[in-house]
Order: structure tokens, then C-alpha cells, then sequence
């Protein structure tokens, strides 16, 4: 699962990547290939990077998956066991 997302990832940013070399070679020959000022594409990625940091904020922050849920239980347990050890056997 890891290596498929790695890989969409991989694509992902190669588009990004790709989009943005183009259109920087076409300001650079004086055409603007985007039909919006500065401040419209601006305020228009700064929307979209809030909404994402917004969703990804909220899925990591939050046991969605069943091994999530096993895993906050399990991490819960040792903090349980940590502090009655320091407390010397005391919760």
C-alpha cells in the first residue's frame, strides 16, 4: 500500500512539476498562459493549501481505522505503565 501511494505521490509532483516549468518558460517569452492575475492565483492556492493542511490536520489528529484506534489503545497502555512506574508503583 505504502509503494502504490509512494508512486502516485511520485506522479503527482512530477505533473506539478511539469505544469510549472511550462508555464515558467512561457512568462519568460512574454505570454501569459494563465488567465488570472497574480493575487487571483495567490489567494486561489492559498484556499486550496488551507483546505488540504485543514483535511490532512483533521485525518491525522483523529484514529479513523480500526488499526489507528488498536494503536492509540496500545500507546495509552504504556503511558498508563510509564507513569505508575515513575510514581513508584502509584498511579
Amino acid at each position: 500500500m505504502h509503494k502504490r501511494n509512494g508512486a502516485q505521490m511520485a506522479i503527482t509532483r512530477l505533473i506539478v512539476l511539469i505544469v510549472l516549468v511550462v508555464n515558467q518558460s512561457l512568462v519568460m517569452f512574454g505570454w501569459n498562459p494563465l488567465p488570472f492575475s497574480e493575487e487571483e492565483i495567490f489567494e486561489g492556492v492559498s484556499a486550496v493549501a488551507t483546505a488540504v493542511a485543514a483535511i490532512w490536520t483533521w485525518y491525522k489528529n483523529n484514529n479513523i481505522t480500526p488499526e489507528a484506534e488498536e494503536a492509540d489503545k496500545i500507546l495509552q497502555s504504556k503511558k498508563r505503565t510509564k507513569k505508575r512506574n515513575k510514581n513508584g508503583g502509584h498511579a
